[in-house]
């Protein structure tokens, strides 16, 4: 059999292809000594971030996350060094031609965007410019002469989930919606009650499938914590929470209802036969690059069955207390509080503020071979390496307060209950930590004084309360300002009043706000962060806590003795640069200290 020999085109493009690959650094000590060339970082400095196998992306994340150098100043020494062209994605005119240049596989895979394109050359920006093999490849796929420019990760990202990722989940999500809408609109309301839509040919309609697929999809998109899915009198209606604000999404037509409920409950593990009565189940839920749980509850209405999705990310547990949102004096006395040897801990706030994630990452931070921690759960929502988990089962008689006593049996050094619903367990945890046992638990007060009220309440002895509480951490979510469109203004009257400020005062601070753009969907708010009020429990306050004294005068102590209230925290991060005047307005309603 005759070999072919390749073409004179042909030949010329492999020639270019392997001077490329030739001329080109690979690896992190590549990029290193262009850093060190640059000035930028010293041969002792890089000695302890280089590893032999070290790629250069790693690299460039190390020296950025050690805050040894900018991002913007690993790019511009790569772009001079190389020879590479930068640019600011930014400042790209974006046409459906341009992206078109590249596929939507491929540009999610290798994490490149197009910049422009000729005959024989194709000009894409990387996340890695030093990636050679990614650049082989598309010459390979693409036929030309391929060119990395240098541009910000965080913006590659950022336009691959919008016009590759984002462009095309939200297409088939609203394609589906209006699909199904459509054949609706071809059906008689006399077909609804002769379809069996409860049965498994229901659930197993391809399209009803889809759907939920899309669902879930475009919430991950979306960052959204919650999926509502609410039956009406007139349809279905489908919201999403994100940052704290529900948002409503295209949904099909009301015929589908039946359906798309079954579908979700035979996923959680739900009775699908059971409708009279709230029922509990989780989702495992698989995307790209990480693997999420989903808490499903469903709630009887008049209209049908509720169901209410809160999505779980493990990476949101993993972080430090900085991330969750404590300024750098309110970490040091935290951290100097989950390094007690015993004690009560409780952290409170309402549904949703983020009470969980804060005791994860405090038993993260205290999790190490030397502490046997065990927590009691109702659910376990976050699986932690190293500690005990006990998920409550009330139908088999599992209570808070019965594995609470067969934990003390464990030889436990820290115990994290969930939360302290009755005095039986409340009495237990405390006890416990009388004992010589560190305790954390949660409980729904509108502040931190206001624990040491609510557990006298519930009919534990204020002697008890006053020797084992450690403190108390009140904690709300408040919604970050949008990065990308961050502006300074004039803050109102009320906003100025709100601060405790002079108008000339506020002349000499900064006060931001987003204009609104399309990373932030023009609402000028991009993520959430804490406020925290932190009471710390002393010979004074115990006292108060003995004789019963209200819970504002427990707060004026406190903020005589260095608290910060709720508001005032969040004025910290308005001042910041964090947050708005108005969002903490909004937030902390009830607290005017």
């Amino acid at each position: 059999m005759a070999v072919r020999k390749p073409t004179e085109e042909e030949r010329k493009f492999f020639e270019k292809t392997a001077a490329a690959k030739r001329s080109g650094p690979t690896s992190g000590k590549a990029l290193g000594q262009i850093l060190e060339e640059a000035g930028i970082l010293s041969q002792d400095m890089l000695r302890d971030l280089i590893p032999d196998d070290e790629s250069a992306a790693t690299l460039r994340h190390n020296v950025v996350n050690a805050g040894l150098a900018r991002d913007e100043d690993i790019l511009s020494a790569l772009a001079a060094s190389l020879g590479y062209e930068q640019i600011n994605l930014r400042d790209l005119k974006v046409t459906k031609e341009l992206v078109e240049l590249i596929d939507v596989k491929h540009a999610i895979k290798y994490r490149v965007f197009p910049v422009r394109s000729d005959d024989e050359n194709l000009w894409v920006a990387m996340a890695d410019p030093l990636n050679i093999q990614t650049t082989d490849d598309l010459q390979r796929i693409y036929r030309k002469q391929v060119h990395p420019v240098v541009a910000n990760e965080e913006d590659i990202n950022r336009f691959i989930k919008h016009y590759y990722e984002g462009s095309d989940i939200s297409d088939l999500y609203q394609s589906a919606a209006d699909e199904a809408v459509a054949a609706e609109s071809k059906e008689s309301d006399d077909d609804y009650t002769d379809i069996d839509l409860t049965g498994d040919a229901a659930i197993n309609q391809p399209p009803v499938v889809k759907f939920v697929d899309l669902i879930f999809k475009q919430a991950v998109h979306d960052r959204a914590s919650d999926i509502h899915v609410e039956p009406n009198k007139s349809g279905i209606t489908i919201r999403f929470r994100i940052d704290g604000v529900l948002h409503e999404v295209p949904a099909p037509p009301k015929r589908w209802q039946n359906s798309i409920i079954s579908r979700l409950k035979v996923l959680s593990g739900m009775d699908l036969a059971e409708k009279r009565i709230p029922l509990d189940g989780r989702i495992k839920l698989n995307i790209p690059d990480k693997k999420l749980d989903v808490r499903v509850s469903s709630l009887p209405t008049v209209f049908g069955e509720s169901i209410v999705m809160r999505i779980l990310d493990q990476a949101s547990v993993l972080m430090g207390l900085e991330d969750v949102g404590f300024l750098p004096d309110t970490v040091r006395i935290f951290k100097e509080l989950i390094k007690s040897p015993n004690g009560v801990i409780l952290m409170t706030g309402p549904t949703g503020s983020g009470k969980t994630t804060t005791l994860y990452s405090a038993l993260s931070t205290i999790n190490n071979s030397e502490t046997k921690i065990i927590t009691v759960e109702d659910p376990v929502e976050y699986m932690l390496d190293g500690v005990n988990q006990v998920h409550v089962n009330k139908e088999i008689g599992l209570d808070f307060a019965l594995a609470l006593r067969s934990m003390l049996r464990q030889s436990p050094d820290v115990i994290m209950v969930g939360e302290m619903r009755d005095v039986e367990t409340a009495e237990i945890g405390i006890r416990a930590a009388l004992t010589g046992h560190l305790v954390f638990s949660t409980l729904h007060t509108n502040d931190a004084p206001s624990a040491c009220i609510r557990l006298v309440d519930m009919g534990l002895k204020p002697f008890l309360i006053a020797s084992s509480l450690q403190a108390v951490i009140a904690q709300r979510l408040v919604r970050r300002i949008c990065n990308h469109c961050k502006q300074p203004y004039k803050p109102n009257e009320e906003e100025i009043a709100a601060c405790g400020l002079t108008a000339e005062e506020a002349a000499q601070k900064t006060f931001f706000k987003g204009k609104g753009c399309d990373r932030c969907n023009s609402s000028g708010y991009r993520g959430r962060t804490a406020i925290h009020e932190i009471f710390v429990n002393d010979p004074e306050l115990r006292h108060m806590i003995i004789r019963v004294e209200s819970a504002s005068k427990l707060k004026k102590a406190a903020i005589k003795k260095g608290m910060r209230s709720l508001r005032m925290d969040g004025i910290e991060k308005v001042y910041l640069g964090q947050t708005t005047a108005a969002e903490i307005i909004r937030i902390t309603a009830e607290d005017a200290g």
